[in-house]
């Protein structure tokens, strides 16, 4: 999906330049990846969803150790074709099916020209909506 700068919500505009600190204080999960889907941040809200410490998570990558219930085309797929056409935005509901507590969410998968990484935004979805 194309948009000019100024339809792209301000988040997108500034995650870049964002300290962890100011990640953390995001009232959604937030995961930087590498072109290889490497985790490069993660933020404590996604931390505290997921039930993974920052520490266990940094460095590896994120669809075959971290989340390998996300190899899949659904959302695995629509990282390697944004990657590929280094062009990605795309929203989606997803089901993570974690032991300790499943959970429905949007995501948001977002390329960025400026570092070349996939930002991925998880919101919870509320019961009854």
């Amino acid at each position: 999906m194309s948009a000019s700068a100024s339809a792209v919500p301000e988040i997108f505009q500034t995650i870049d330049s964002m300290s962890p600190k100011e990640l953390d204080a995001l009232p959604q999960g937030v995961i930087q990846l590498n072109s290889e889907g490497i985790v490069l941040q993660y933020n404590s809200y996604e931390a505290n969803l997921a039930g993974l410490t920052r520490e266990n998570v940094v460095g590896k990558n994120f669809f075959k150790q971290v989340a390998p219930c996300t190899d899949v085309k659904e959302f695995y797929g629509r990282f390697r074709q944004g990657v590929q056409a280094r062009k990605l935005h795309c929203k989606f509901r997803y089901h993570f099916s974690f032991k300790h507590k499943p959970i429905d969410v949007t995501v948001t998968l977002f390329y960025s020209e400026r570092n070349q990484t996939v930002w991925v935004f998880v919101q919870p979805i509320e019961s009854g909506k």
